[in-house]
């Protein structure tokens, strides 16, 4: 019974350390070598669609984005409404989405679900 468990042990070991000096290894690469960048082909350049771009009035790129839980009935089961406002401030940002919420048909707004800086 010993003699099983020791070399069960053993061969642990050797997988252990073997796992290790691969990993170990694989760092070592990453740190030392150039990363590699995608070669583009620039004869095609032109046929080639481009990505659309992102409007200057898109996403804001600092505020808040608010969920609230809100009902359009008493007796309903709370609906998650995402706001996403440019204030700095969370109280404004809350008060943003709780407006928006009435606006878009929800009376009835439960409580703050979460409130997180974009």
């Amino acid at each position: 019974m010993e003699t099983e468990l020791s070399e069960f042990e053993r061969q642990m070991r050797r997988d252990i350390d073997s796992f290790m000096d691969k990993a170990q290894e694989t760092r070592r690469k990453a740190a030392t070598s150039a990363p590699e960048w995608p070669i583009e082909d620039k004869s095609n350049a032109k046929t080639k669609p481009k990505a659309p771009r992102s409007k200057p009035g898109g996403s804001p790129k600092t505020g808040h984005r608010v969920k609230l839980a809100v009902r359009t009935k008493q007796l309903e089961m709370d609906t998650v409404f995402e706001h996403v406002s440019s204030s700095i401030s969370k109280i404004e940002a809350q008060l943003e989405a709780e407006k928006a919420a009435r606006k878009a048909g929800y009376p009835i707004i439960g409580f703050v679900i979460e409130t997180t800086r974009l």
